[in-house]
């Protein structure tokens, strides 16, 4: 007996593949949101998807996401069987929108280990009448009425074969690629989709859900299906279709007594030989002399009768014997087809493990090339050289191969706002323009979950405080439509993402008697001192907001400071640019990944500190009469003919046995958002590959450090925040 058959694997297939359909759904539809209506194509992929969907969920028995998948499926074979005009198009992807989110969430559900309990009632009802008013409205001047699309429980899969003179007999064979898992559910999922249509349905191997062992046999060889139905060649194909999955597909049609024979064909059929069209002549021959000595036990056979005339070949005489499926006759001539790409899916907790054992391998690393026992006075290292120099360029390219592996292009997480602005803007009654730029731009997975929810609220408050109502524009003599553009690129080790609106702008003045009225603006400092930048920051602090009135989306001055926190957090900032009337610009500048960075190790005083080479612009010896001591204990220095303030990493943070002196010492400029500022330390040790370690929970937030590292000595090093130290 097979044993007993687990749904685990079938789970993690459900979800990676439905959450790909998903993904592919909201973006085709989110593309085409502005057009009149749906292309063709696009109908009959939507309802693919639908169908899909519902047939793998009703595999797994989630009976709320089958009702809501074909309920919208019947929408979409209505509109593709009888193809209503005026068909309300922003209705009807908000529709697909809707149960798009509603499947989406009983997913994560699943995946979360929870009941997918949510009840779809209301929003199937919703799609009933949506169905009922396209119906009323396109179904005038006798429009035919499609045959209703039944839907029917996957319990039993044999359909009585009740065969009429339109029906039409089909063998077909499937092959899978050979990488696919779980080919026996695929098989399955494709039996499930023609059921549709069958009339009658055979499949061999037959117990393709009982024994997961199928699934080999399946791969070896091929997947075959009998087929009774009232479609076409073309209809079957389209039910099945090549994908992901399925290599080839051979359909055949056949005889009605050619299909009763079941997959058992035999060597000969009705007493007919068979033409084997896949075997040489040479096998032919040797086959028929093997044949002749066997009925002649084993002796030699009798010399051969001269061959009679050829009669003439009557149809009916002979049964062709189809080659094979899937098993192409290979030509001294064939060129070798290129190698096909493959992939597989791998969790992402075993990728931070994979790059958590890089990190320690680099740390590992510098352990070795640095050891003191290498620092013997007279010890010959040139053969130790050679050999380091090799280790350390295959560690190299094994961080780049892993972080490659790690880096995802923003697409998924651009579409996502793509979403928000069409649901924030249909509820606010605003006609808006989203653009991407730049969303295929690779940045690690970590940084994406990081900036997901700063991003969204960004493109909120664009859309609920950037953007002018309709009626404001119109007055204002502005385009109908308000823009907002999502853009991305690379620069120097960094990532910018950038949040753009071509409305109203920020009111400098509004900021600033709020700001006034809670008390942050220094006492005698007069307004024009402030700049543009110091003024719009003022709307990144806890409990600020300059809503008059509370909305669903904003006004409670929340939102802001979570962001600048969360982008602070992996050691990014925030930007902000705007011009009153013509729009707002937000930028983001974080970093391309959060796990190993090149650093330049210091000292100061017994401690050792890392910064980031990419801020640090120049390394200077400075003279005592270069600098300048202010009153207020403040200190700048001219460094050919431009001022600088001056850092004394030592005072900074209370060390001892710091060097005081800036002659001895080594100055760093620093430039972070066109700041620049002189860190004084005490000397420079060298540059190192670092593995950024998060500081642990129970040390307080401390201004200036981003995290820790290990150095080659087994020492702690503090990773400086250039941000913090320049604010």
């Amino acid at each position: 007996m097979a044993e007993e058959f687990s749904t685990d694997g079938m789970l993690d297939m459900y979800l990676f593949e439905n959450e790909q359909l998903l993904e592919q759904l909201q973006d085709m539809v989110l593309e085409q949101k502005d057009a009149d209506c749906f292309d063709e194509d696009s109908i009959n992929e939507i309802f693919r998807t639908m169908h899909t969907i519902k047939g793998s969920s009703g595999i797994m028995m989630f009976d709320n996401i089958t009702a809501i998948s074909h309920k919208l499926e019947d929408v979409f074979y209505y509109l593709r069987e009888s193809h209503p005009e005026n068909v309300p198009h922003v209705d009807l992807v908000e529709h697909v929108l809707t149960v798009e989110g509603f499947i989406s969430n009983e997913m994560e559900k699943i995946r979360n280990g929870d009941t997918p309990d949510g009840d779809p009632a209301e929003i199937i009802a919703d799609l009933d009448r949506f169905l009922d008013q396209i119906k009323g409205e396109g179904g005038q001047e006798g429009a035919k009425e499609p045959p209703k699309n039944v839907h029917v429980e996957p319990k039993q899969f044999y359909i009585a074969p009740v065969s009429t003179s339109a029906s039409r007999f089909y063998k077909i064979y499937i092959h899978f690629f050979p990488e696919t898992e779980m080919a026996n559910v695929h098989a399955y999922k494709t039996v499930y989709a023609l059921k549709e249509i069958a009339e009658d349905l055979l499949y061999s191997p037959e117990d393709i859900i009982a024994d997961a062992e199928s699934s080999d046999i399946i791969l070896k060889e091929g997947f075959r299906i009998l087929l009774q139905a009232q479609a076409s060649e073309e209809e079957v194909r389209k039910i099945i279709g090549i994908g992901y999955d399925i290599e080839k597909v051979d359909v055949f049609e056949c005889k009605a007594e050619e299909f009763l024979q079941g997959f058992d064909f035999g060597d000969e059929e009705d007493g007919m030989p068979i033409i084997d069209l896949e075997s040489s002549v040479e096998v032919i021959e040797a086959r028929a002399e093997q044949a002749e000595e066997g009925e002649n036990g084993g002796q030699a056979a009798p010399p051969k009768p001269a061959k009679p005339a050829k009669p003439a070949i009557a149809p009916g005489d002979f049964v062709i014997k189809s080659r094979e499926p899937g098993k192409q006759k290979k030509l001294a001539k064939d060129k070798p087809k290129g190698e096909k790409a493959s992939f597989i899916g791998v969790s992402v907790s075993k990728m931070d493990q994979l790059m958590e054992l890089i990190g320690e391998l680099v740390i590992s690393e510098s352990v070795v090339l640095q050891n003191p026992d290498l620092k013997v006075p007279g010890l010959n290292l040139d053969n130790f050289n050679k050999a380091a120099a090799q280790l350390a360029k295959i560690s190299t390219d094994l961080q780049n191969v892993i972080m490659s592996m790690r880096m995802v292009p923003l697409t998924n997480t651009f579409q996502k706002m793509n979403r928000i602005v069409f649901d924030v803007s249909r509820k606010l009654g605003k006609d808006i323009e989203f653009v991407m730029v730049g969303e295929q731009t690779e940045v690690d997975k970590n940084i994406i979950e990081h900036i997901s929810d700063p991003l969204m609220h960004l493109v909120r408050n664009a859309v609920d405080h950037g953007i002018e109502t309709n009626e404001e524009r119109m007055d204002e003599g502005k385009p109908d439509k308000g823009k907002i553009t999502l853009s991305a690129r690379t620069e120097a080790g960094k990532v910018w993402i950038s949040v753009e609106d071509n409305g109203k702008g920020l009111d400098r003045e509004k900021i600033l008697a709020k700001a006034r009225k809670q008390g942050l603006l220094e006492e005698g400092k007069p307004d024009s001192a402030y700049t543009d930048k110091e003024v719009y920051q003022f709307i990144t602090l806890p409990g600020f907001s300059t809503n008059e009135q509370i909305t669903e989306y904003s006004g409670r001055g929340v939102g802001m400071d979570v962001v600048v926190q969360n982008i602070q957090a992996i050691g990014g900032t925030l930007d902000i640019e705007s011009t009153q009337g013509l729009g707002t610009i937000m930028s983001l500048k974080i970093p391309l990944t959060l796990a190993i960075i090149d650093g330049i190790v210091m000292e100061t005083g017994t401690s050792s500190f890392v910064m980031e080479t990419g801020v640090i612009k120049e390394f200077v010896r400075v003279k005592e009469d270069m600098m300048i001591h202010e009153p207020n204990g403040e200190e700048y220095i001219m460094i050919r003919g431009e001022c600088y303030p001056v850092l004394r990493l030592g005072k900074w943070y209370g060390l001892t046995e710091y060097c005081e002196s800036v002659e001895e010492g080594v100055m760093l400029i620093l430039e972070v958002e066109e700041k620049k500022i002189c860190l004084l330390v005490d000397k420079l040790i060298g540059e190192q590959e670092i593995v950024v370690k998060p500081i642990p929970s129970y040390i307080k937030k401390v201004r200036g450090l981003s995290g820790c590292t290990q150095l080659g000595d087994g020492s702690i090093a503090l990773i400086l925040d250039a941000g913090g130290l320049v604010e």
